[in-house]
């Protein structure tokens, strides 16, 4: 039997910056969501909800600990994200390259 789908797609989860935040916070090791709440002006729940949307798009992943519950990135999802932006930097590529053209012809020309 395969993996259960997501409830949340990947773009949809980081399209937040409170997420992202918590994605980069997370990329340093695993944290209880006590320590990751006191890095958040909001309350412990509105964070909770926020990790509960990353857990669904497969972000991030909890565990119990005691009473504690403790979560930790999982980045394999964000490859999704890195092939659909790897088919636009042919567009950034071309930009530079022209700027690099644009910029050489221009200091040939003032000497």
């Amino acid at each position: 039997m395969g993996e259960a789908l997501p409830k949340h797609d990947v773009f949809h989860a980081i399209a937040d910056p409170t997420r992202r935040k918590l994605l980069h916070l997370l990329g340093d090791g695993e944290l209880p969501v006590n320590i990751i709440s006191g890095h958040f002006p909001m309350s412990r729940p509105a964070v909770s909800k926020h990790l509960r949307i990353l857990a669904d798009a497969g972000l991030v992943k909890d565990r119990k600990v005691g009473r504690e519950t403790r979560y930790r990135l999982e980045a394999e999802p964000l490859r999704e994200l890195q092939q659909w932006l790897a088919y636009f930097e042919r567009y950034w590529d071309n930009k530079l390259a022209a700027l690099k053209q644009y910029v050489e012809n221009g200091e040939q020309e003032n000497h």
